[in-house]
């Protein structure tokens, strides 16, 4: 790319004063979508397991407030004939492609000293397995949950290193659960140990974030605009470094070459991207946040299914709703809010209402699933087959708040790394060795150690 040194210095001056900071990194940040071509795969990127040429991916969906255990877990022993319990129904056409995990733990969601706030620490601890403070204020202190872990590490191959979404509100402050902040509620991806990464409620803004707003013709064009608008911003920045380096001493001089290799490091990124097809799907952007529940958790999964199909990102998670939500289930006739009812007292009338959210919140999950497993892969396989989606929550037994023995269920064969299709019967382990096992099919470096981990869990290849 080359500068535009012979124009006028006063233009130059006043074209350059007109682009913000701001401005100059919305455009570089401006986004295409690029579609996972195995042909086209970037070089360096990560290596398939030897079973697929297509990427990985993985994601992690919350559901609140545990279930009611007797709807859950197969009564049949561990194994390839296990029986499909009540709440577990609407997967009897994905049977094969998902393993139920008994055994695994969140201990350090346990009150310990602590006392109360059991939802709080659930969900502050799920991904990332790290005690979380009990503050209700700014200094908030949890630990990286592992999709940042595993983003850092890959997220440099996709437009997105990772999503985040959810189908409830979004706050990082207050107090919600007996003196812990909202923070640990409403948010289940953490970037660091005091920066949870919000997720986005709103689908239209999703999709606007993938693909670019407008229609489809109208993303095509701004498109090209932005391209045009990258190109001009970095001919500004680097007539105006060659200007400036003229004036510095040693020192700034070699910050700034740390600068402009970041700089050309950008242009080759947008140059590579200027070659490849751009994906455009053909639907309009969603129009905001649907009236109901259940149309605003299906759309919130066509977002993460295009953002997967179209290699936008590898890795997401996904609040279905924060821990301790007490919203209320009309979609199945119930006034009561979910948290109250799960406090049933071993009433049968209770404990039959929370089944009836259980199997409402799986019927969203099959739908999804069941969407990714129609979708072609680039290898031909199906998005499910190279994916590794983990369905579960990090309260067990909503009645007890209990941490042990938490309902999770691993959707995908990881490419052929995993052999779903059981029930799988672990030993007492913390949640996060499953964690580890996912990474080990993500990253190029292993990862020892994450959270209160011990090991891997290997009963799931």
């Amino acid at each position: 790319m080359t500068t535009t040194s012979k124009q006028n210095p006063n233009l130059a001056a006043e074209r350059h004063a007109s682009f913000s900071r701001r401005h100059f990194l919305r455009g570089l940040g401006a986004c295409m979508a690029l579609p996972a071509f195995e042909s086209l795969r970037p070089p360096g990127a990560l290596a398939a397991p030897a079973a697929t040429a297509a990427p990985m991916r993985m994601a992690f969906l919350y559901v609140p407030n545990g279930i009611i255990p007797s709807g859950w877990w197969p009564e049949s022993e561990a194994g390839r004939n296990f029986d499909l319990p009540g709440t577990l129904k609407p997967l009897e056409k994905l049977r094969n492609e998902v393993q139920i995990i008994s055994g695994l733990e969140d201990l350090s969601a346990n009150a310990g000293p602590d006392g109360g706030g059991d939802h709080a620490r659930a969900g502050g601890t799920f991904l990332t397995g790290v005690r979380i403070k009990k503050t209700a204020g700014a200094d908030i202190h949890a630990g990286v949950s592992i999709d940042q872990v595993v983003a850092s590490q890959i997220g440099h191959l996709t437009r997105f290193p990772s999503l985040e979404l959810t189908c409830d509100g979004v706050r990082k402050s207050g107090d919600c659960d007996s003196g812990y902040s909202c923070a640990y509620e409403y948010n289940i991806a953490w970037r660091s140990a005091t920066q949870p990464v919000s997720p986005e409620p709103n689908p239209r803004l999703v999709f606007e974030r993938l693909f670019g707003a407008g229609s489809r013709d109208e993303r095509q064009a701004n498109l090209k605009r932005r391209q045009q608008d990258q190109r001009s911003l970095l001919d500004f920045v680097l007539e105006d470094a060659n200007v400036v380096q003229r004036k510095l001493n040693g020192r700034d001089r070699d910050k700034l070459d740390q600068y402009l290799s970041s700089v050309r490091e950008i242009e080759e990124r947008i140059q590579r991207a200027e070659s490849k097809p751009v994906a455009n799907p053909a639907m309009d952007a969603p129009s905001g946040i649907p009236p109901t529940y259940e149309g605003h958790i299906a759309l919130m999964f066509d977002m993460l299914t295009l953002a997967f199909q179209t290699d936008s990102t590898r890795i997401a998670t996904m609040l279905l709703a924060r821990e301790g939500s007490n919203r209320a289930f009309t979609e199945v006739g119930l006034s009561s809010g979910h948290h109250d009812l799960t406090h049933h007292r071993n009433e049968t009338e209770m404990i039959n209402k929370v089944k009836e959210i259980d199997l409402w919140y799986v019927k969203q999950l099959a739908k999804f699933l069941e969407k990714m497993e129609q979708t072609k892969d680039v290898d031909g396989q199906s998005l499910l087959h190279n994916s590794m989606i983990v369905y579960g929550s990090g309260n067990a037994d909503g009645n007890r708040h209990t941490h042990n023995n938490l309902p999770i269920l691993l959707a995908g064969a990881a490419g052929g790394a995993f052999k779903p299709g059981r029930y799988v019967q672990a030993k007492p382990a913390p949640l996060t060795n499953l964690f580890l096992s996912m990474a080990d099919r993500m990253g190029p470096h292993r990862i020892e150690k994450h959270g209160d981990s011990t090991g891997r869990l290997e009963a799931i290849a």
